[in-house]
């Protein structure tokens, strides 16, 4: 239900005041003065503002009356009506008579404010309600059939099918402007902000079809990205919920693996994502025991680079040593020499793919860790 409040009443009496010379007082359901141009009668009783509230009219006050009623002036004093409901009284000091064609558009402005920030309110009780709603719905485990068919309610449609992605600008600041934007130009978007900096964008799926070029669109827009971690459609709440874990999973790994790489989606990083999420693990640790075999032996990382470049080109000769800018001879002894340092056979896809996965895991400059 909605009141007046003191910051209302005081915008209707400053407006008011800005155009006529009188003074003006603005009163709750109880009589009570929220707002007036003297200020040493906010918080005081009006006793004719009563009569109004008591009678449901307009009260004109004149001299004589105004001596018999506590904190009062001569002036008139009309209802303030919100949505067919009597919700305060508004009051202009000075002879009735001349004051009543002024006291009537007083109220019309008065009661369009009131409009207006009623409206306000529901706006922001409806966006607050709504990111609520979208922080239980993605990120508890059982949400309850009451919380979705209010989401349906209020319009979230939570039966569409989107992607999740999760959007790193370079200015942590532009977070807010950001998502301003993607639910302005994408129309059912969900987006919040899971931390500082990072802005969680569940967006309809049929909008993302070249997320290259929302890369480059939000760069135009002011809006450089520092990473885009893209996950794959979901048609349900359940489903979209794996996936945003997955895409923060995804991020997480492009942030400490592939800080180069500004476009992480997850049909091209699955595999050494899912790896990173588990790299404590003891089985996924001991991928990176022939790595650091090699980085122990490999002073200046060039048989790192051969291996990434190998497994890079699928093995490919002439593609990698061309990539590499060296002889197929001088290729073929930095294989050897990762063979017989890793003990992995490069011919072997078994011994291939372990190297490649732990390749994936090995973050730049960080041979020491290994």
């Amino acid at each position: 239900m909605f009141e007046l409040t003191h910051p209302l009443a005081q915008n209707i009496v400053d407006r008011a005041m800005a155009i006529l010379p009188y003074n003006v007082n603005v009163m709750d359901c109880q009589g009570l003065i929220l707002g007036s141009g003297e200020a040493q009668r906010i918080n005081t009783r009006h006793e004719g503002a009563q009569l109004v509230l008591a009678n449901r009219r307009v009260v004109e006050i004149d001299e004589q009356a105004a001596r018999q009623l506590k904190g009062v002036q001569p002036g008139i004093n009309v209802p303030l009506i919100h949505d067919d409901r009597l919700i305060g009284v508004l009051g202009i000091s000075g002879d009735p008579q001349v004051l009543r064609t002024y006291a009537e558009l007083v109220r019309m402005t008065a009661e369009m404010l009131v409009d207006q920030s009623h409206m306000q309110a529901e706006q922001h009780w409806r966006k607050q309600r709504c990111d609520d709603l979208l922080g239980a719905l993605l990120g508890e485990r059982e949400v309850p059939q009451r919380l979705v068919d209010e989401a349906r309610q209020l319009g979230l449609k939570p039966g569409l099918t989107r992607t999740p992605c999760l959007i790193e600008p370079v200015d942590s600041g532009s977070s807010t402007a950001l998502i301003d934007w993607l639910r302005a130009r994408y129309p059912d978007s969900w987006c919040s902000m899971p931390s500082i900096g990072l802005v969680q964008w569940c967006c309809p799926s049929d909008a993302l079809a070249e997320p290259e070029r929302l890369v480059e669109r939000l760069a135009s827009q002011g809006w450089p990205i520092q990473r885009l971690a893209v996950g794959l459609p979901a048609s349900d709440i359940r489903a979209l919920r794996r996936g945003c874990q997955r895409v923060a999973e995804l991020l997480a790994y492009g942030q400490s693996v592939r800080p180069d790489c500004t476009l992480l989606p997850i049909n091209r990083h699955r595999l050494p994502a899912l790896l990173w999420a588990h790299r404590e693990d003891e089985g996924v640790r001991e991928l990176l025991s022939p790595l650091r075999d090699i980085v122990a032996r490999d002073s200046n990382g060039q048989l790192i680079r051969t291996l990434r470049s190998w497994c890079k080109h699928d093995g490919q000769p002439q593609a990698c040593s061309a990539a590499l800018g060296i002889h197929r001879n001088s290729l073929r002894y930095r294989l050897e020499r990762i063979t017989e340092i890793s003990g992995k056979n490069l011919s072997r896809l078994d011994h291939l793919v372990e190297l490649y996965l732990g390749l994936q895991l090995l973050e730049p400059n960080d041979a020491a860790g290994l």
